[in-house]
């Protein structure tokens, strides 16, 4: 793959370990450049974090191998030389062509899943320092509307789930998001009988109220001799 030809995700989708695994040496290439390149053993270990990890992944060295041998083909990763050990380096803003700063939003976006770009601004102080949102938020935009030549989008703007004050953005290297299912945190969206559980909590709440004013009523109209206050109909009948 040449430099004028860069990976394109619509072409060959990157699987979830292969994800895992390049972002894995592009997270540890700017966090511990001591331990970089990385042994197959050290980047299991870094793959299989209980943290900054979602989701979490039991991987196997012969998994991480294959994801291995699988990136070097598409000029995603190759291997160092001059070690007993095989150790291996990350090639990602040179294979798809993006600058550093894109690489470590999507590197981020493949470790942690679905953020806001103000959570991907805090979760990036040990990648790359953005001034503000702002500029997170450009090179977002950037990666969403990179054209066809250089490789296509990507990254994806979801809708915002219910009772979010911002969307979340997800990568896109593993192929098209279902944005109706990653918008409610990787659930199917729920149907029009169906409140989404913020909605739901209010409205149990509201009936929860009315219940405890209705039975205050009574109570006063049983004092004053007052007949009894008619029954209260289901929510969403007259």
């Amino acid at each position: 793959m040449s430099s004028l030809t860069p990976y394109s995700p619509a072409t060959r989708p990157l699987t979830p370990v292969e994800a895992r695994v390049l972002a894995t040496l592009m997270e540890k290439a700017r966090t511990v450049p001591d331990s970089y390149p990385m042994s197959l053993n050290g980047l299991v270990t870094g793959c299989n974090q209980k943290t900054s990890r979602d989701p979490v992944m039991q991987l196997t060295e012969a998994q991480a191998q294959e994801a291995l041998d699988a990136l070097k083909l598409l000029t995603l990763v190759f291997e160092s030389s001059g070690n007993r050990t095989t150790r291996w380096e990350h090639n990602f803003q040179r294979g798809v062509g993006v600058p550093d700063q894109a690489a470590a939003l999507l590197g981020l976006l493949m470790l942690r899943g679905p953020q806001t770009a103000g959570e991907l601004r805090i979760n990036a102080e040990r990648w790359h320092r953005f001034a503000d949102i702002s500029s997170v938020e450009a090179f977002l935009d950037e990666l969403q509307n990179r054209s066809e030549e250089k490789g296509g989008p990507l990254v994806v703007l979801l809708p915002r789930a219910p009772g979010a004050r911002e969307p979340r953005w997800a990568h896109l290297l593993c192929g098209p998001v279902d944005t109706s299912q990653q918008a409610y945190g990787g659930h199917p969206a729920p149907s029009l009988d169906t409140p989404a559980p913020a909605l739901q909590a209010r409205l149990q709440a509201l009936e929860d109220e009315v219940a405890e004013l209705r039975g205050t009523v009574q109570r006063l109209c049983d004092e004053l001799g007052l007949r009894d206050l008619p029954p209260m109909s289901p929510p969403g009948q007259p």
